[in-house]
């Protein structure tokens, strides 16, 4: 059973640290460029903790993990952050544009602290692989700092939504504790929900439920990691330890709003690439439709009819290509996996439920046999990299960082839940849940 506690969040003091200028994206989300934005933008900003300078001369008295450590404590001590009064749920709202549509959204979730759980427990479910380099970075900084600045995006199920009932009496009934627009947009406002009822009532609620991590795998398992090192040093035998939980967000897949976005693949640095060579190994297992165009001037109206007949046809596991064709006829393609094709055979080496991701159909089914990018190669970005957006992922091609970009329909969200709570996981960035979470909207001191 999920056990979930309200907590007493420490959150940025708005008369010392206003919230839309300390508040930052999650950790891997940060580029340079935005790190050093960040910087700029208060001196307060949570960059500081959440992903701070590194410099040549760091040294284990003095280094990133050290002056997150000594500048939470700064912050506790002169006010700029503040411990809420009273353990509470927080109810967190996002008022987002979903990319490329123009359609606006409120997804809509609450934060308290998960009791963490191995995953043989059959508690809490996985949908993706992690690295060590970023769990090992995190660690460290989760020993240093022992606050836990970052958001656990959990998916629960229920279809009576009876902890939306309680939002939607919070959020109608008082104004936002915090309110801020981020650099994307997204509008994110946060509530206390301290009511003794409505606690136990949301408590009852995710006492039945499995969760699925939708974001933050790393996190997660840092976390776990965490509580490891401080049972076995024998710090922390209370099963009510503040070490023995995390921060987490939970979202119902049965509510509205849940958005996950395509990860388009973006092929570079293929040996012998020949897209002939490719269309031929395609041709038995998918049907294609082809979007010539003469011209720049001809480009838009083929790639408009192009990403709508990618979207219009995901129940036929489309999937989209804009090679480099060389001196050929330019074109978007779209292929359609031929009725009757037999992906037992065709995909081998996965199971049944991933047979049915399109995800998985690129890549053990195109990417790896045609293109010789094996999974390995795909880990470690050494032939792919990854956008949201479609237009940049086709953009790549154009400006000669690519050669070929594929275009995906995005997974659904009821799929994930399956694949993850069979204990099985996707590829690498095969949902892209959106928008994220902010770090720091909240914190959790273990």
């Amino acid at each position: 059973m999920a056990q979930v506690f309200p907590f007493r969040a420490y959150r940025f003091n708005p008369e010392l640290a206003p919230f839309d200028r300390v508040l930052t994206q999650p950790y891997d989300k940060i580029s340079p460029e935005r790190q050093a934005e960040y910087y700029a933008a208060h001196p307060h900003n949570l960059i500081a903790v959440e992903k701070g300078r590194v410099f040549p001369d760091d040294a284990p008295q003095n280094n990133v993990y050290t002056r997150a450590e000594a500048k939470v404590e700064e912050w506790i001590r002169d006010r700029i952050i503040l411990q809420d009064p009273a353990p509470a749920f927080y109810a967190y709202a996002q008022e987002f544009t979903v990319p490329g549509s123009g359609e606006t959204r409120t997804r809509r979730g609450f934060i308290g602290a998960g009791r963490l759980e191995e995953y043989s427990a059959g508690v809490i479910f996985r949908h993706e692989h992690t690295l060590s380099g970023p769990k090992a970075d995190r660690l460290e900084l989760l020993r240093q700092t022992r606050l836990h600045t970052g958001q656990l995006f959990m998916l629960y199920s229920d279809p009576q939504q009876h902890v939306e009932k309680i939002l939607d009496e919070k959020q109608s009934s008082s104004a936002p504790v915090t309110e801020l627009t981020d650099e994307y947009g997204v509008i994110h406002r946060l509530w206390m929900i301290a009511d003794h009822n409505h606690l136990e009532t949301i408590q009852h609620v995710m006492a039945d439920q499995k969760l699925v991590i939708a974001d933050g795998h790393h996190r997660y398992e840092t976390a776990l990691n965490y509580r490891n090192e401080r049972r076995a040093s024998a710090v922390s035998l209370d099963p009510n330890a503040a070490d023995e939980r995390s921060m987490m967000t939970f979202v119902n897949t049965r509510g509205q709003d849940l958005v996950i976005l395509a990860g388009h693949r973006v092929v570079a640095n293929v040996l012998d690439f020949s897209w002939s060579a490719i269309r031929r190994y395609l041709e038995p297992w998918f049907a294609s439709e082809v979007f010539p165009f003469a011209n720049d001037s001809e480009k838009p109206q083929a790639n408009a009819k192009f990403l709508t007949r990618l979207a219009a046809t995901s129940k036929q596991r489309s999937i989209g290509a804009y090679p480099v064709t060389g001196n050929a006829q330019r074109a978007f393609y779209l292929f359609h996996l031929r009725p009757g094709a037999d992906l037992a055979q065709l995909l081998h080496n996965v199971s049944p439920r991933q047979r049915d991701l399109d995800v998985v159909l690129l890549h053990d089914g195109i990417l790896e046999p045609a293109l010789g990018i094996t999974l390995q190669a795909a880990t470690k970005e050494m032939n792919l990299s990854y956008e949201r957006e479609a237009n940049a992922a086709l953009a790549a091609v154009d400006s000669g960082r690519a050669q070929v970009s594929f275009l995906l329909n995005p997974v659904d969200v009821e799929k994930v839940v399956e694949i993850a709570t069979a204990n099985e996981v996707m590829p690498q960035k095969s949902t892209d849940f959106y928008p994220k979470l902010l770090s720091g909207i909240t914190m959790y001191r273990v």
